[in-house]
């Protein structure tokens, strides 16, 4: 559907009305002026009509219907169209979400296809009809606000990710037994999935921070300087959060290695001494009539004193080895 439609110039917005054809005669009738249009999840149909008012490349228009898109920057003749993923994490599940807006910017309009339920632009655009001096920068503006909305989404999320590593470091180490694989395999699923959102970023943004992308100027330039650093800081954390994950994994699984090496001593030790009574009372199960002590009145509890020794010495030697 069409979110918000706005026509800007000199960083204040016009009161029109919200329809995508408005916004089209608004710039065509005067040149100091430019549109943005906001679609979520548009039908086939929405974005046919808001190609044909912007004269939005068909490639581009394709990408954009279809929510499973690698970020890039694309040039087609004097536009460019960016795509951002954006990621959201819920409060259960420890599963990141992700989305997806495309931008479209023209030397004078904006459109923004947005698919998910994360980063929503309302807010970007609210703040920046705010700042005035901002807003005057153009379409560049615009697309400055949603890269720095979508990244700051990209370090709440990082953030949130990095607590829930923090307690999967705490449960592997903890003295109590636990099972963390399934967790750390979720979660370390989660944190590519980031990766893949956020890494194919860094040029893009560095590109934009040089002013070596048509429709960024010099002026624009440095408001894209702090996206580009912020970037570069989430994905160093995310790769970082990657390689705890790792060595959390390594250390769970060599954790659980020790662990059954610990039992099958305990068992060993434990059958070594119930292995010991068995064989005494196995040879005296025998139908010998001339056994050792077996006419002896108190022959029997003389047995049963020995077996008693030797499990008592055999456990205490056990017990100073470590193995119980």
């Amino acid at each position: 559907m069409i979110v918000d439609c706005g026509v800007y110039a000199d960083g204040v917005r016009r009161e029109l009305a919200k329809e995508p054809e408005i916004v089209a005669q608004a710039i065509d009738g005067d040149e100091e002026c430019f549109g943005w249009v906001g679609l979520y999840e548009p039908s086939e149909a929405e974005m046919t009509r808001v190609q044909q008012l912007f004269g939005l490349h068909e490639l581009a228009v394709e990408d954009a219907l279809k929510a499973h898109q690698r970020p890039k920057v694309e040039q087609y003749g004097d536009s460019i169209v960016v795509v951002l993923r954006t990621l959201w994490y819920p409060d259960t599940g420890d599963a990141v979400e992700t989305g997806q807006v495309s931008v479209f910017v023209g030397r004078r309009y904006v459109v923004t296809v947005r698919h998910g339920e994360g980063a929503p632009l309302t807010t970007a655009r609210a703040e920046l009809e705010e700042r005035a001096s901002v807003l005057g920068h153009g379409p560049a503006a615009v697309l400055w606000a949603i890269c720095d909305s979508i990244v700051d989404g990209y370090e709440e999320v990082a953030g949130a990710v990095e607590i829930d590593v923090d307690e999967v470091e705490s449960s592997v180490f903890s003295p109590e037994r636990t099972s963390d694989a399934e967790r750390i395999y979720t979660l370390k699923r989660e944190v590519l999935e980031m990766l893949r959102a956020i890494g194919p970023l860094r040029e893009p943004m560095k590109s934009f921070a040089h002013a070596a992308v048509p429709l960024i100027s010099r002026e624009a330039a440095p408001f894209f300087r702090d996206v580009a650093d912020h970037v570069v800081r989430v994905a160093d954390q995310t790769e970082a959060l990657d390689t705890l994950l790792s060595s959390a994994l390594n250390a769970h699984l060599a954790r659980v290695s020790v662990q059954q090496n610990d039992d099958m001593r305990r068992i060993s030790a434990w059958v070594a001494i119930a292995a010991a009574p068995t064989a005494i009372a196995g040879i005296y199960g025998m139908n010998f009539r001339h056994m050792p002590e077996l006419s002896w009145h108190y022959g029997y509890y003389g047995v049963l004193l020995l077996m008693v020794v030797i499990c008592t010495i055999m456990y205490a030697a056990f017990r100073r080895a470590g193995w119980l």
